[in-house]
């Protein structure tokens, strides 16, 4: 009999705890199928699970079928409880997601379907509820093959020949009439094909043939040799923990080590009961006493961990009811955090403050009552705030140094930008001839230690590839703490010389709405900065996209107060991106990174006998090491980056003649040679960020407060004007903002350039990639008030002008525009009115 670990996922109410108890019913597990409006399911027995109806916590049951002894893990579905799911998906061998046939495939099996393509594990998709599906099996296998995968195929008479087409062995094999269910298993397992199965958990339709199709295309895993394993799940059990772990290799006894920490006993649960084993094989998932000091996500043997996905993004205070023994209540309520790390429940010395994150208020709900529960505290939360991130968009090399008296260590390391969602990844490149290997080592240690911070907010730093480049250390004087202050510099040090920036958590969503308010939902998704597509139907319009996390919690009423009751809104969590309005965050929040003095940014040298600082930007002027990545920089040829729209062309090529009217002071620039007398003015270029202006601009943004479109009209016009007095090449550009897949145009009205950018390209991106093909034949402005962008522009060759500057420079344009005119249209007498005053 083989043994495999399958999961059950699913987003919240798609049948998944239905299916899971017609399952357990049909494999005699359970003589009478429960159900959640009656509370009596066999796997949701907590409390809080039958008071809410949904699942909170992930549980197991052995669940035997002809061939196959599946560990079944039930999985929660709701978004707010993402980590508990993910955390689950590091011991599955397959997947079971769960499809609505009336919903569809919603934004949270988007999140689920991404999981499952992280931890690479096959998966069988059953589509339930089909006795309240408005669409034929074949729309709906339509849809997730285009929103999940191409090779989702339904297992019907065509399974064998649609599996064929995936390479040409499965085809010859099908030709020759040789595909087998081991040829079939194994293009599963190697995620070439998803099959899709039909039906009524509630009707118990399908279900029989879903579990036979599980047996027949199911195979088990070949383990480790070695003992091996991950811990994957803590609970508390009778003021003791048990620790839940996949065994992944090798044999397990009562009484046995895990890396020095002895098993007191050894059970497998199904559902709330469980059976005590004396040992255990490879394959199954086990609860063990006595290993509370291994946490969650602890490997060991030839299991390498697996970075997890989903953090929570929104943190909270903990208010401890004054009655409560302070000291005592911290404690207890970081055993909790020991049992789901997602919460990263810690204590601030310096603030004395207890912070928690979740995903959601029902998760935050949920740990209240876990709290008083177990605890007797009634504690409660303040309104809480969004919990950013920050990255860099350039590479650089950051340099550390530690050098007091009798200490010595130095530390170079090489930051670069990963694209979103990928964490920290630590890399090593140091000769060993430089540093020696016990060094090296200890320094990879300190750069994964702890999770370092960035210098805009303080908050913590992700999307980075750290490589250790070289380090130096002494013979006599270096000690280990040394090399951790060097490599915590370092780091930080990096982070100050390099473009950091901030990122915010962004929700996935789907509103459904009626056609006449589909104008006032995209005014507000347009100035949320959203991404979105908008699909119109006959009675109804769709429209899909990402939203700021911060914006969509507070949109939610509104949008139901908009639409009265009567419009829809799913939305789940889609990850990390670039904020937009990141000064104004930055500004708020307020952190200085030079006077953090737990996470310095400049370095430590000795001179005459005694360590002084040196700060950050000064570091290389007294570094002992050279620089290892900007020497090989030098050696690299200068990228030539150009713009491939076709309309282009034609701006870049046109050639102005020298200007000879003179420039006004503000917008000027001259190049200066000291063997010659003359001055070479270039023709003017100016780039405006046409959102950003209006936005700064009060007259334009009372206007766009209505109508945004007439506050575009108005800019547009007021630049022509302008353009007419200045006769430079002036280019206006706007984010994308009617639909997505927008191919981004450029069109000409009057005597100025509108670029319209294209999908998944901001104006700030169009922007830096024009100044730096036009700066060598232009003198180039840009126009905004963005911070980040400005100092951007300026690295590129270009110069800059806030919102401000430019409104007060085309009013003082305008304003000498109307005296010239005036001055050489004197004004002709009007006699007849003057012989009527004289009369009187």
């Amino acid at each position: 009999m083989k043994h495999i670990t399958i999961g059950m996922l699913a987003h919240v109410d798609a049948g998944k705890t239905t299916l899971s108890e017609a399952m357990l019913y049909h494999t005699g597990i359970i003589k009478k199928m429960g159900r959640v409006d009656k509370k009596d399911t066999y796997f949701d027995y907590d409390e809080q699970e039958r008071s809410r109806g949904i699942t909170i916590y992930s549980k197991q049951s052995v669940m035997p079928y002809k061939n196959s002894s599946f560990i079944f893990l039930d999985t929660p579905g709701h978004v707010d409880f993402a980590c508990e799911m993910e955390r689950t998906l590091q011991v599955l061998d397959y997947a079971i997601v769960i499809i609505s046939a009336k919903d569809g495939v919603q934004g949270h099996t988007k999140t689920i379907w991404k999981l499952l393509k992280h931890y690479h594990i096959p998966a069988f998709i059953f589509v339930n509820k089909m006795d309240l599906a408005y669409w034929t099996k074949q729309e709906i296998l339509n849809e997730l093959q285009k929103n999940l995968d191409s090779s989702c195929f339904a297992v019907d008479g065509s399974f064998a020949e649609n599996i064929s087409l995936i390479n040409d062995d499965l085809l010859d094999k099908y030709f020759d009439q040789t595909l087998s269910d081991e040829d079939i298993q194994d293009a599963i397992c190697q995620r070439q094909v998803f099959p899709v199965c039909f039906g009524s958990a509630l009707k118990n339709e399908g279900v029989l043939d879903f579990l036979d199709i599980l047996d027949r295309y199911t195979k088990e895993k070949l383990y480790y040799d070695v003992l091996s394993g991950i811990v994957f799940k803590k609970i508390d059990d009778k003021n003791s923990q048990l620790t839940f772990i996949k065994l992944t290799g090798g044999k397990l006894k009562v009484k046995e080590e895990i890396d020095g920490h002895k098993i007191d006993e050894l059970r497998i649960y199904s559902g709330k009961n469980y059976e005590n084993v004396h040992e255990c094989q490879a394959g199954e998932i086990i609860a063990c006493r006595g290993l509370n000091q291994l946490p969650i996500g602890y490997t060991f043997g030839k299991m390498q961990p697996v970075r997890q996905m989903l953090i929570p993004f929104t943190s909270y205070h903990i208010i401890l009811p004054d009655q409560a023994d302070r000291h005592q209540a911290i404690e207890n309520i970081k055993k909790i955090g020991n049992e789901d790390p997602a919460l990263q429940i810690s204590y601030d010395e310096n603030t004395q403050e207890l912070q928690t994150k979740v995903m959601g208020e029902i998760q935050l709900d949920a740990l209240k009552h876990k709290i008083k529960e177990r605890f007797g505290y009634d504690v409660n939360f303040d309104e809480g705030k969004i919990s950013y991130l920050e990255t860099i968009s350039n590479k650089v090399e950051g340099v550390g140094h530690f050098e007091p008296l009798r200490h010595y260590a130095e530390v170079h390391i090489l930051l670069e930008p990963l694209p979103r969602g990928e964490g920290i990844v630590i890399e090593n490149q140091c000769p060993k001839d430089l540093l020696s290997v016990n060094y090296q080592k200890l320094i990879l240690t300190h750069m994964n230690e702890i999770e370092h911070i960035g210098v805009l907010t303080g908050s913590p730093i992700t999307d980075i590839k750290m490589t250790l480049l070289s380090g130096k250390g002494h013979l006599k004087h270096t000690e280990g703490g040394d090399f951790r202050e060097a490599t915590y510099r370092a780091i930080r040090n990096g982070l100050k010389k390099a473009i950091s920036l901030l990122l915010e958590p962004y929700y996935q969503f789907e509103m459904t709405v009626s056609h006449s308010l589909l104008s006032k939902i995209v005014y507000d998704l347009d100035r949320f900065h959203s991404e979105y597509q908008v699909n119109s139907y006959d009675d109804q319009t769709v429209i899909t996209g990402r939203m700021p996390a911060r914006l969509m919690k507070s949109y939610h009423q509104q949008f139901m107060s908009l639409t009265k009751g009567e419009g829809k809104l799913f939305y789940a969590l889609s990850g990390y991106d670039e904020c937009k309005d990141s000064q104004k965050i930055i500004d708020e929040i307020g952190y200085d990174s030079e006077t953090d003095r737990l996470f310095p940014t400049g370095s430590v040298f000795c001179q005459h006998g005694a360590g002084f600082y040196v700060k950050y930007d000064e570091v290389e002027n007294y570094m002992h090491l050279p620089f290892v990545y900007q020497n090989k920089t030098k050696e690299r040829k200068k990228m030539d980056l150009k713009i491939d729209e076709k309309e282009l062309e034609e701006i870049f090529i046109r050639t102005y003649g020298p200007v000879k009217r003179r420039l006004s002071k503000e917008m000027n620039r001259t190049i200066e040679r000291k063997n010659e007398e003359k001055v070479i003015i270039l023709p003017e270029c100016l780039l405006v960020d046409g959102y950003n202006i209006i936005y700064s601009w009060n007259s334009l943004k009372k206007v766009a407060a209505e109508n945004l479109d007439s506050a575009r009209e108005m800019l547009i016009n007021i630049l022509c004007n302008y353009q007419g007095y200045r006769k430079c090449l002036l280019i206006l550009v706007f984010d994308a903002y009617k639909v997505k897949k927008n191919m981004g145009s450029i069109e000409k009205k009057d005597n100025i350039y509108i670029v319209y950018t294209k999908e998944a390209q901001t104006a700030d991106n169009y922007i830096e990639k024009v100044t730096h093909d036009l700066a060598q034949n232009y003198q180039v402005y840009v126009a905004t008030s963005d911070a980040l962008e400005q100092t951007i522009i300026a690295s590129k060759g270009g110069m800059r002008i806030s919102a401000r500057e430019l409104e007060l420079l085309i009013a003082n344009t305008d304003k000498n525009g109307l005296e010239e005119f005036n001055r050489k249209n004197k004004q002709m007498r009007n006699y007849l009115l003057a012989d009527i005053k004289k009369d009187h």
